[in-house]
C-alpha cells in the first residue's frame, strides 16, 4: 500500500474500505460477552455498581460489534433523528397522550387528531423512535411506551431536550467551523466564544436561555434531571458533614451555615435541609432575580437572596460558600473574580469553601464528565478540570488552599474542599 511521510512519520495513503465493513473490534467480543454472562449471573438491580459495570461492558460490545460504517450512520444520521423525535414529541406532548388510559398500546391514526399532527408525519416520527428504542411497536402504526419514553414525561427529563434544541446544539454542530476562524486555539472568552458565533448574538448561554421563554425554565428542570441518581456529598460515606460542616459552627440566630452561590432554584439545599434537618445556622441561596423568581416551590427555611456572583459577597463569615457546577461554566479569568469575591467574605480558620465539581481523571475520564466537558466547550468557552487545573485555579490564580479533594468514583462529581491559606 502507498505510504506518505507527514512530519515525520510514516502514513497510509489509503485505508480500505474493508476496514469499514469490519467488525471495530472483533477480537474484544470473546471478552466482553464473558464479562456480561458472569456479572449477568449475580445481577441485583439494587446494587448500582454491578448494574454499571455490566452496563460499560455491554457498550464495549456493542462498539466492538458495530462496523464503522455503521457508528458513522448511527452518528450522523440516527442520533441526530431520534433527539429531533424526542424533541417534536415533548412539544407536542406525544408521551403524555400515550400515557393517558394507563399508558395501554396507541395507534398513531388515534394520536394525531387528539394532538393536531398530521397523521404521515407523526407516523414517521415514531417510526424511527421504535426504531431507536425509544418506544416499543406493537402493530403497524401502534406502539406502547417503555421506561424511557414514560420519563420524558417528566420535566426534569423531558425538558433537555427542547431547551438545548432551541438554545444549545447549534454551538455543537458549528464548533468545528468555529473553530477554524480561530486557527484551532482552546477558547477562552465568554463573550465571543462559539456560543455566540453560532447564534449570532452577545448574550452568553445562559443569558441567551432566559430571553427565551421557556428555555430558561426548561433549563432549571434540565439542570434538576442531572442532579437525579448520582451519588451525593450529602450521603454518608463521601463527605463528613457533621465533622467537617456542623461541628464548630456557630449556632446563634444571625449565623449562616451554607450559602449556595449560584444554586438555581435550591435543588441542592432542599437535598441538604431534608439530610441534615437538625444543623444549626442559616440556609442562603444566591442567584439572579430572574432565577429566583422561577422557583414554584421551596422550604419557607430556605432563605432567597439576589446576587451576582461577579460582585462583592454579601453574606461575610458564613461557615460554608458552596458553589455546584458553577466555575465549570466560565474561562479561568472569570472564575479567578468569582473566587476573589467568595475569599474576601471568608472568616480565617472558620470559613470554608466547597466546590461540587468534576474532577477529570488523567486516565479512564468517564463519558459522562467528557460530554460535559464537549458541552462546557461550545457552550461557555469553559471546561471540566482535571486536579492539576483545579489546584492552578485555586491555589495559584485565587490563592485559596486546598484542604482535600473528597471523591465520589469515577464519573460522579468530587466536592473540593477549600480554605483560606
Amino acid at each position: 500500500m502507498p505510504e506518505t511521510v507527514l512530519n515525520g512519520s510514516v502514513v497510509l495513503d489509503q485505508v480500505p474500505v474493508s476496514i469499514a465493513l469490519s467488525p471495530n473490534d472483533v477480537t474484544a467480543v470473546p471478552t466482553c460477552a464473558e464479562n456480561i454472562h458472569a456479572l449477568a449471573k449475580t445481577f441485583d438491580k439494587s446494587d448500582n455498581g454491578r448494574r454499571l459495570e455490566l452496563l460499560a461492558h455491554a457498550r464495549s460490545l456493542v462498539r466492538a460489534l458495530e462496523t464503522p460504517r455503521e457508528t458513522m450512520i448511527k452518528h450522523c444520521w440516527a442520533q441526530p433523528g431520534v433527539y429531533m423525535a424526542i424533541t417534536m414529541g415533548v412539544d407536542i406532548g406525544l408521551f403524555k397522550a400515550m400515557l393517558a388510559n394507563r399508558a395501554c398500546s396507541k395507534k398513531v391514526s388515534d394520536l394525531a387528531p387528539l394532538l393536531d399532527v398530521d397523521a404521515f408525519l407523526l407516523a414517521r416520527v415514531m417510526r424511527h423512535l421504535a426504531a431507536m428504542g425509544c418506544i416499543r411497536e406493537t402493530g403497524p402504526d401502534e406502539y406502547e411506551l417503555n421506561g424511557f419514553s414514560k420519563s420524558l414525561t417528566i420535566p426534569i427529563i423531558g425538558d433537555g431536550y427542547p431547551c438545548l434544541a432551541g438554545g444549545g446544539r447549534a454551538a455543537l454542530d458549528k464548533f468545528s467551523e468555529y473553530a477554524a476562524t480561530t486557527a484551532y486555539q482552546e477558547p477562552r472568552s465568554a463573550e465571543h466564544g462559539p456560543f455566540q458565533y453560532a447564534y449570532n448574538t452577545s448574550l452568553n448561554f445562559f443569558a441567551y436561555l432566559q430571553a427565551r421563554d421557556p428555555l430558561g425554565v426548561q433549563f432549571n428542570h434540565h439542570m434538576g434531571g442531572y442532579r437525579q441518581g448520582r451519588p451525593s456529598w450529602m450521603d454518608g460515606g463521601f463527605f463528613p458533614v457533621y465533622e467537617r460542616l456542623i461541628q464548630g459552627a456557630r449556632t446563634d440566630t444571625e449565623a449562616v451555615l451554607l450559602v449556595d452561590v449560584g444554586g438555581n432554584i435550591g435543588h441542592d439545599l432542599d437535598e441538604f435541609q431534608r439530610k441534615h434537618p437538625d444543623s444549626p445556622g442559616r440556609l442562603v441561596l444566591q442567584d439572579l432575580p430572574e432565577v429566583l423568581g422561577q422557583i414554584a416551590a421551596l422550604d419557607t427555611g430556605i432563605e432567597r437572596m439576589s446576587y451576582d456572583f461577579l460582585t462583592e459577597q454579601p453574606v461575610k463569615c458564613a461557615r460554608a460558600y458552596y458553589m455546584h457546577s458553577v466555575l465549570h461554566d466560565w474561562p479561568d479569568d472569570t472564575c479567578t473574580r468569582i473566587l476573589t469575591n467568595l475569599k474576601a467574605a471568608m472568616a480565617p480558620g472558620y470559613s470554608k469553601l466547597l466546590i461540587n465539581e468534576n474532577v477529570i481523571p488523567d486516565t479512564q475520564a468517564h463519558w459522562e464528565a467528557t460530554a460535559l466537558d464537549m458541552m462546557m466547550l461550545a457552550l461557555l468557552s469553559s471546561k471540566e478540570r482535571t486536579a492539576a487545573q483545579w489546584t492552578h485555579l485555586i491555589e495559584v490564580q485565587a490563592q485559596l488552599k486546598i484542604v482535600k479533594i473528597w471523591e465520589g468514583g469515577n464519573g460522579v462529581e468530587s466536592l473540593i474542599e477549600c480554605e483560606l491559606p
